[in-house]
């Protein structure tokens, strides 16, 4: 949706069948440096290890760097290196400006050397044959990192899975189009850089995760807001066959979306206009800029934002479409949304949430059929105008197009389906943070900004920590026993879900898969967890009967 691009600008202006490496060392399991040394196609790696006994690889290259000639080309293959490289330190992050208070990086600094991937695993033995995770960062694939310490993958390690980080490129770095890239490819594409970072970093895996003693035939892609969008992005593009089992989105996807992808025409268009903006009418003369000239050019307000394209080769239909024809990889899909994914002001801007303002936005937004949407979003008092604000710029924003990928798939992917609801708020700030409020994704908000009125729901992106058991990483929350509670539970279910493609066992509320009735069962995840029949269904099917916004 239209609205969903420019929520995603908003929050941008306010703070994204191979086998195993035949040479493999098997890691012994007694101290010292050979411990830690894993050889995979491109050379020997040494890690370390961390007190719990999970071994980690930081800083892998699965691309060469994306530099000068190779600046908006698909990423290209790694040069083989001589003696032991060590993996210990976070590679460099993709090109960002500091755009989100939420991000704390661990990594030394930007760069468009970024292709570079982190490794967590149990495994002493490459014959360990465990399920793997890899996982995408959020950021509006504008900014994120592998190396945020939210995503770190020592907790889902200690629960015998091989999880994995990675990196890909951002903004106009990730998502330029340009004619003159359409022509020098031999697929007459260009754009979607991110997107295929993602892919080669999937092809590295199904090469080499073995020598961590990962199952090449049990990886799961996972990823939060942007990384949602880009499981959902692999799932339709016919590049990512068989380079993956299974799939979990958080927050978002690519269906039905206002930030894309558009037609290869428009994308182009905008690359030129982009080009003509910095004084650069050529590739020749784009690719001489210094990457931090172009970065600071793209950020500038009003600039133009880079979608991904349907170019004929990542992408070959509108996504919906793709889902629509059962053309889609087939795979379990777990896939949900927060309660509280935006706010009201997204809607209704400085005004205050009234029942009459509401209503004369929605008669703006949505003309003949505001009545319509007044009935699913009522407003009869301000209190209801608030909460009813606050879930339709949610829905606009992100929830409803998570909503569709859901239902696309469970219609046509022949595969289970499992939706949920992350309902369980964030608890107050430490008081070491004094006058602030958390923000709408997570970042903190201080001064008289922080007068605001704070979340009343679980906003976007506040189920990362929980979902990945890392709450303890995060030092801006007072956590208290129950949201460790929660964290045990929701990590739970997506470490089975990693290991068997059902997040189901025993000791968990029982899940149902989406079974397509009018009621179909959402995990609602609380305190108290819990299946119940989908109680907005309405809303998204509303909201299905209009043009993309």
């Amino acid at each position: 949706m239209a609205a969903s691009l420019k929520l995603l600008t908003s929050l941008w202006l306010l703070a994204q069948a191979a086998t195993p490496a035949s040479a493999q060392t098997r890691p012994r399991a007694a101290a010292g440096p050979a411990a830690s040394q894993v050889r995979i196609a491109d050379g020997v790696l040494e890690g370390s290890t961390t007190a719990a006994g999970i071994r980690t690889f930081k800083g892998v290259p699965f691309g060469a760097p994306p530099v000068g000639p190779l600046r908006w080309k698909e990423p290209q293959p790694v040069k083989k290196w001589a003696g032991v490289r060590a993996a210990k330190q976070f590679g460099p992050r993709a090109m960002q400006l500091p755009l989100y208070g939420d991000m704390n990086f661990r990594s030394n600094g930007v760069s468009e050397d970024c292709l570079y991937l982190n490794i967590w695993t149990p495994a002493q033995s490459a014959t360990a044959g465990l399920p793997v995770l890899v996982y995408f960062y959020g950021g509006g694939f504008q900014a994120g990192d592998g190396s945020e310490p939210r995503y770190d993958g020592e907790s889902m390690a200690r629960r015998g899975i091989v999880a994995v980080t990675v990196n890909y490129r951002l903004g106009v770095f990730g998502f330029l189009a340009h004619p003159e890239l359409t022509h020098e490819t031999g697929h007459r594409s260009s754009g979607n850089y991110g997107f295929l970072d993602q892919q080669a970093a999937l092809r590295w895996v199904q090469q080499n995760i073995a020598a961590f003693g990962g199952d090449p035939q049990q990886v799961t892609i996972a990823g939060e807001s942007a990384g949602s969008m880009s499981v959902s992005a692999q799932m339709v593009s016919p590049l990512s066959r068989n380079l993956f089992a299974r799939a979990i989105g958080e927050s978002g996807s690519m269906l039905n979306t206002g930030f894309g992808p558009v037609v290869l025409a428009q994308g182009e268009q905008a690359g030129l206009a982009f080009g003509a903006s910095v004084g650069a009418t050529s590739l020749a003369a784009l690719r001489a800029m210094p990457a931090q000239q172009l970065l600071e050019a793209a950020g500038k307000p009003g600039a133009a934002r880079f979608q991904p394209t349907i170019d004929g080769y990542f992408f070959l239909l509108e996504p919906a479409k793709t889902f629509a024809a059962g053309q889609q990889n087939k795979v379990p899909l777990l896939v949900g949304w927060n309660s509280q994914e935006m706010n009201a002001g997204f809607l209704l801007g400085p005004q205050p949430a009234t029942a009459e303002n509401f209503r004369a936005v929605v008669h703006t937004l949505y003309g003949s059929r505001a009545e319509e949407t007044l009935q699913l979003y009522p407003a009869a008092t301000d209190a209801q105008a608030q909460q009813s604000a606050t879930d339709l710029a949610g829905d606009r924003f992100i929830a409803y197009s998570t909503w569709k990928c859901a239902d696309a798939h469970r219609q046509t992917g022949g595969q289970p389906v499992y939706r949920y609801l992350y309902a369980h708020p964030r608890p107050p700030m430490t008081a070491a943070m004094g006058n602030a409020t958390a923000g709408l994704a997570g970042g903190v908000i201080k001064g008289a900004a922080a007068a605001q009125v704070p979340p009343q729901g679980a906003v976007h992106s506040a189920e990362i920590e929980y979902a990945l058991g890392n709450l303890a990483t995060n030092k801006v929350f007072a956590w208290m026993p129950a949201d460790y509670k929660v964290s045990e539970t929701l990590q739970s279910y997506f470490a089975n879900f990693v290991k068997t493609g059902n997040p189901n066992s025993p000791e968990l509320p029982a899940w149902p898969a989406f079974d397509g009735s009018g009621n179909g069962q959402v995990l609602r995840v609380g305190v108290t967890t819990k299946a119940e029949p989908e109680a907005h269904r309405p809303r998204y099917l509303f909201l299905d009967q209009l043009p993309a916004r």
